[in-house]
């Protein structure tokens, strides 16, 4: 006999999954001045890069532990892309006032990562949900990345490998970007708005 599935409990901002989040959020300023910190290093530095990794593991388990404990929330979908687009957006920033990255690929990222936040709160205005899209979670593995990369001491003078990376981010995200406009447009043609 199978089990009987239960539906996810709705849970508030202290559960262990949201309190990574917030640890995001929390230190995503202390990342940011490791980048401006190593500007002789054009934002390279050990503590960026380890700072990076410990981030990028908490938007990964962040959702495990949410989904391991059978839960929703409310303030953890609000905040987990919340944190995701100021490491993302900030820290690639950081990154172009130390010189480590050219500013075209980092607006466009940030061009995207904004103008499909109101497209998606636009529709939930309307009460139509676009959830996240497996291709937006390898959008920000990608951009996580590509942000680690560019940090790392030992790529430091390999600016072509840099670059590519960033720029394989930048064709990430257009391309979660459009399935999420075009998930859009489906959803209008069902609901017949």
């Amino acid at each position: 006999m199978s089990e009987p599935t239960t539906e996810p409990r709705e849970v508030g901002i202290t559960h262990p999954a949201n309190l990574l989040t917030l640890t995001r959020l929390v230190f995503a300023p202390l990342l940011f001045w490791f980048v401006l910190d190593a500007d002789a290093n054009r934002g390279a530095s050990w503590a960026a890069f380890g700072l990076g990794i410990a981030l990028a593991v908490t938007d990964f388990f962040d959702g495990r532990v949410a989904r391991r404990s059978n839960v929703v929330s409310r303030s953890g979908a609000f905040l987990d892309p919340l944190a995701d687009k100021i490491v993302v957006i900030g820290g690639a920033y950081c990154l172009v006032y130390v010189e480590r990255y050219w500013w075209v690929p980092v607006t466009i990222i940030a061009v995207r990562e904004l103008g499909i936040t109101a497209y998606r709160s636009r529709w939930a205005r309307d009460g139509l949900a676009l959830p996240a899209r497996t291709s937006a979670k390898y959008k920000t593995f990608v951009q996580a990345l590509a942000l680690i990369l560019a940090v790392m001491p030992t790529l430091e003078d390999h600016d072509t490998v840099i670059a590519v990376s960033l720029w394989v981010a930048v064709g990430w995200t257009i391309y979660s970007g459009v399935q999420y406009l075009l998930d859009g447009q489906n959803a209008l043609s069902t609901t017949g708005d």
